[in-house]
């Protein structure tokens, strides 16, 4: 089997081999849904040595079909480089954006934006060096090598190794590689980037949920540097390019039989799908999911009772805060549900091994997250950042791990929260001044549950 195959909705193969974003982008473009062309590397490769002339070959045809020219000509083809395990590993290896700028490349784009193209321009040389340490090259070639040897080493970076050791992850074969035509959110007003998942990933509800920034590319709203707006804006801005999303998200869970967390980009009014996984929920939304799938005839109900476990009934039955008299000291967005008490303390390498050896608990608060937290927010009962929304790294990894986060709470709130005792409630985003009482629940007539309980007694054998 070749080590690189074009993603044309045909390839024939898994996720082990194509890894989790190319297999998704793989079967999207099976389904008729607007995808930029690419192909992948896959996991088999530990180097780009045997298969360049291969990922060459490749690139040619991205440029047959996009009428594109990579690193020249007055149209050209910039690539994304991204990894891509056969599991979601959420912001734990390299991407770098924009591959393929020269200095006729930039006049092009000059051509249309001179702010666009000192944009693209900046974003990737930051990427790039961030990535491999060293300045672009000049050669487009040279800087597609450098990408592609840069993502498939960052599968050995001491975050994506100890990211798998504490998830039991160690029989994962490697990352692929995706090397993807641009396509471009940051090209002027009507454009833009954004995440949504199908259903709701906090409580469970069934109406679409994201959010979405104008004139911007992916890594803005997954890092959490800018704030973006909720998926109700690009309905209001773009009502046609909703629909379509709409529409795709139908499709999609239709097709996975799961919850689904896409990103797309929107280009000059055009939409783009970039991926699709299934979505990391909160134990509370897996119950209410499950039953919503099955209710909407996506799945039978004996799945739905056999996808929920113990855990996940039991964060239905909600247990509540006292807040009598608390002093609330900061509120942000609601990220990843949960009760966390502890005190707040900025990670930074000085404090770090104070923090993992107190007794006390803490909540980890900073102005953002990079998967260089990771390994302190597995630790803490809770996390707190001054920017960010529901899609952005912080909230994504607490999710995985079922750490109550709030997100978003504003500039100044790392210091203002700075060695207080806090609770934080990842239900409401609020954080409240000590640690407050945490109250078991008392009901159990939810009827999620009941409807789960109906289905377990009338098919007790799960096949």
């Amino acid at each position: 089997m070749t080590g690189a195959v074009l993603l044309d909705g045909n390839t024939g193969l898994g996720r082990e081999m194509l890894g989790n974003k190319a297999y998704g982008i793989d079967r999207m473009v099976r389904l008729g849904l607007p995808v930029p062309p690419a192909f992948v590397v896959t996991t088999q490769m530990r180097s780009v040595d045997g298969v360049w002339q291969r990922v060459v070959a490749l690139v040619h045809e991205l440029e047959e079909l996009t009428g594109r020219t990579f690193g020249s000509g007055p149209n050209p083809l910039l690539l994304a480089v991204r990894s891509g395990a056969a599991l979601s590993m959420p912001g734990m290896m390299d991407t770098i954006l924009n591959v393929g700028i020269t200095n006729e490349v930039e006049d092009a784009l000059s051509d249309a934006s001179l702010d666009f193209a000192a944009d693209v321009v900046r974003r990737f040389n930051d990427q790039f060096r961030k990535s491999t340490g060293q300045p672009a090259p000049t050669d487009p070639w040279k800087q597609l090598r450098m990408s592609v040897d840069a993502v498939v080493g960052s599968w050995s970076s001491a975050r994506a190794v100890d990211y798998r050791r504490r998830r039991g992850l160690t029989d994962l074969a490697g990352t692929s590689v995706t090397i993807q035509s641009m396509v471009f959110g940051n090209r002027g007003s009507r454009s833009g980037t954004g995440v949504l998942f199908t259903r709701n990933p906090l409580d469970g509800g069934p109406q679409l949920y994201g959010e979405w920034l104008g004139n911007a590319q992916g890594e803005d709203v997954v890092s959490g540097r800018r704030s973006a707006r909720p998926l109700e804006e690009l309905r209001r801005e773009l009502p046609s390019v909703y629909e379509q999303l709409s529409g795709a998200s139908r499709t999609l869970e239709a097709d996975r039989k799961e919850v689904q967390d896409i990103e797309f980009t929107v280009e000059s009014g055009e939409l783009w799908l970039l991926q699709t996984r299934t979505a990391k929920i909160s134990p509370e939304a897996a119950v209410r999911h499950a039953v919503g799938l099955a209710n909407d005839g996506i799945i039978s109900t004996a799945t739905a009772v056999a996808r929920v476990t113990a855990d996940q009934i039991a964060a239905v039955r909600k247990p509540w805060l006292e807040t009598t008299g608390a002093v609330i000291l900061a509120r942000g967005t609601p990220a990843s549900p949960g009760f966390g008490v502890g005190v707040a303390v900025p990670q930074t390498i000085e404090t770090e091994q104070p923090i993992a050896s107190t007794s006390a608990g803490f909540v980890l608060t900073r102005p953002t997250t990079d998967p260089n937290d990771v390994h302190m927010m597995s630790m803490s009962n809770g996390v707190v950042t001054e920017h960010g929304g529901s899609t952005s790294h912080a909230a994504v990894v607490c999710r995985e791990m079922s750490v109550p986060c709030v997100v978003g709470c504003g500039e100044g709130t790392v210091d203002a929260l700075s060695g207080r005792m806090v609770t934080v409630d990842g239900y409401r985003g609020i954080i409240y001044e000590g640690s407050l009482p945490i109250r078991p629940a008392v009901d159990d007539d939810d009827p999620d549950l009941i409807a789960l309980r109906s289905w377990a007694s009338s098919s007790p054998v799960v096949k």
